[in-house]
C-alpha cells in the first residue's frame, strides 16, 4: 500500500512541522515501507499465542500505595515560592 504525497502532508501539519519536496517524497517512502511491513505482521497467525508472555514466572507489579513523604516539609521550606501548603509553580498551560 502506497501512501500518497497529500497523506504525508496532512501528517505533517498535523505535527506542526514543515517538509521540503525531497523530505515529502522521503517519508513518502519510509511511511509506505511502515505500513507495508504493520499489513504483513497483522497476516500473522497468533491464535495459538497467549496475548502476554514470559519465560520467567516473575511478577514485577506491586500494589500502589500512597504515603506521605517523610521530609516533605523540609522540601517545601525549601522552595523558592510556596502556597497553602503546596508548591507554587509557573504555569505551563494557559
Amino acid at each position: 500500500m502506497s501512501i500518497s504525497k497529500e497523506e504525508v502532508v496532512h501528517i505533517a501539519q498535523l505535527a506542526r512541522i514543515e517538509l521540503s519536496l525531497a523530505e515529502i517524497k522521503k517519508f513518502q517512502h519510509q511511511l509506505s515501507l511502515i505500513i507495508d511491513y504493520v499489513n504483513k505482521l497483522k497476516e500473522v497467525d497468533v491464535k495459538q499465542i497467549l496475548p502476554w508472555s514470559t519465560v520467567l514466572e516473575l511478577n514485577v507489579f506491586r500494589e500502589d500505595k500512597v504515603e506521605q513523604y517523610a521530609k516533605y516539609q523540609e522540601l517545601l521550606n525549601q522552595a523558592p515560592k510556596q502556597k497553602n501548603g503546596h508548591f507554587k509553580v509557573k504555569a505551563v498551560l494557559k
